[in-house]
């Protein structure tokens, strides 16, 4: 078993100073209006905004005929002016400085402005909450170079990699993101398009840790659960259902036994995309889905996939499956007593739907684009069972497919991670022989993932069958959850 891989966390955040953390922007704009002489316009951004003094200087002495050194230092007067007297936070800014310091994240200020100007935001800011400041003067190239943000790193002994950068200009993103970082792009005055790598925001409103870890590492929760009849078992069956994809935190959700409709009215309901297939499966995701995979008229049985974008530069394929339920091999194992090359014999129709699935999945895949595969295969697998070797698993396994759950929890005896059944703990028959339990649910995966974490997941305590009318967790199966770290840009 290979063991879980930690996930390079975020190591810092680096933040730009004028228009992203104060609103500097427009003071600068006003003091370079104020020394031109006239009001600038649209085609005079990409020479003032993000730019340092001295350029914005060359530029204005190119047309005005006066000396760089005197403009340059009239605009020094003019901008430091302005900020002493007006300076105000940008909305959001202070709030995500201090949950950064509250979770322990160091902080940069990278800044084109010089100095003298950076100590006076930060005089007004708190120079205690950043733990290195970098300005014009620090660097022998300034942005749109990467000196600034790959200064800064080495300041605070981190890889850029594993840091975000925080900008408002198309300059300042150009700089973080020549120096390997992640953005985090809060335009102010002018706009600034998505890309790879980059994540546009309107505000610093709402940011938390979290997502700027995200970034470093773009996570996506993934969700395997029969909704078992599409949930009619259970009374408001629909409401719960939503209740329970909320809670768990999934991006994305493999369903089988949708009865035909679940997946639509589940994905209405959350605001989501939706992927209906045959009268059984579906996937919902809050990404868009850019493609769809399979049969759509697949029978109760069988796989379909999706392929959903994470985020720009990001795409991965969920596929789901449903195999056959009969034979079950814990009830031939527990009742009666057979033992591996029976068990093992009696997967063929499960073995072959499996293998379908496979041959779907290896014609729609795409170079560079992860794979999950979701479903209740209605068998156990060969990774919890020391004695036998359970061919559908396997097959997966020797695809390329690894166990999410058991990588996250490679103890099979201490964390069995049993997904049939929360509502029997004895057999339906009526006979009171215990019901075999066993994990039969799965989210599988290759192709680049991480796995952060694995889990079961049901809400409430549910009542054994058959009085389950008013049960919180509207399954007969327990759902697998599972959080996976993208790969790198």
């Amino acid at each position: 078993m290979t063991p879980h891989t930690p996930v390079l966390p975020l190591q810092a955040v680096l933040f730009d100073m004028d228009g992203t953390l104060v609103d500097t922007e427009r003071l600068w704009w006003e003091a370079v209006e104020q020394v031109a002489g006239r009001p600038l316009t649209e085609a005079d951004q990409p020479e003032v905004l993000g730019r340092p003094v001295e350029h914005t200087a060359a530029w204005l002495a190119a047309t005005t005929g006066r000396a760089d050194a005197d403009l340059a230092a009239e605009l020094h007067r003019e901008f430091a002016d302005r900020v002493r007297t007006g300076i105000v936070p940008r909305p959001g800014a202070l709030d995500l400085l201090d949950a950064l310091a509250a979770s322990g994240i160091p902080t940069a200020l990278v800044t084109a402005s010089p100095r003298a100007v950076a100590d006076v935001v930060l005089d007004a800011l708190g120079a205690g909450r950043f733990a290195v400041s970098v300005t014009a003067d620090d660097t022998a190239r300034t942005k749109p170079a990467p000196d600034p943000y790959l200064a800064a790193c080495r300041a605070l002994g981190v890889e850029p990699a594993a840091c975000v950068a925080v900008e408002d200009t198309e300059t300042g993103v150009a700089s973080a993101e020549a120096a390997g970082c992640a953005v985090l792009a809060v335009p102010s005055l002018a706009p600034i398009g998505a890309a790879p790598g980059r994540t546009v925001r309107d505000s610093l409103v709402g940011v938390t840790p979290e997502e700027l870890r995200r970034m470093v590492a773009p996570e996506l929760r993934v969700m395997s659960w029969n909704l078992w009849l599409g949930g009619s078992e259970v009374d408001d069956h629909r409401a719960k259902q939503v209740k329970a994809v909320l809670e768990s935190g999934a991006d994305v959700v493999g369903l089988q036994e949708t009865a035909g409709t679940a997946a639509q009215e589940l994905a209405e309901a959350l605001g989501w995309h939706h992927h209906r297939a045959g009268e059984n499966l579906g996937v919902i995701s809050r990404h868009p889905i850019t493609a769809r995979f399979g049969d759509p008229d697949v029978g109760f049985y069988g796989a379909a996939g999706v392929r959903i974008e994470v985020a720009p530069g990001h795409e991965v394929d969920v596929w789901t499956a449903h195999l056959h339920y009969t034979p079950y091999g814990p009830y031939e194992a527990a009742f009666d007593g057979l033992g591996a090359p029976e068990l093992i014999a009696h997967e063929d129709v499960r073995l072959g739907q499996m293998r379908d699935a496979l041959r779907r999945i290896a014609e729609s895949s795409a170079e560079g684009v992860p794979v999950v595969l979701v479903g209740d295969f209605n068998c156990p697998s060969h990774l919890d069972w020391p004695d036998v070797e359970w061919p559908v698993t396997r097959a997966a396994a020797d695809a390329g497919f690894a166990d999410s759950y058991r990588e996250a929890h490679p103890d099979p005896v201490a964390e069995p991670g049993h997904t049939w059944s929360p509502i029997h703990p004895v057999h339906e028959d009526g006979s009171g022989r215990p019901e075999p339990q066993d994990r039969i649910d799965y989210v599988l995966h290759r192709g680049g993932l991480t796995v952060r974490d694995a889990r079961t997941l049901v809400t409430g305590t549910p009542c054994p069958g058959p009085d389950v009318a008013g049960n919180d967790w509207p399954s007969d199966h327990a759902a697998v959850v599972t959080a996976f770290a993208l790969p790198g840009r």
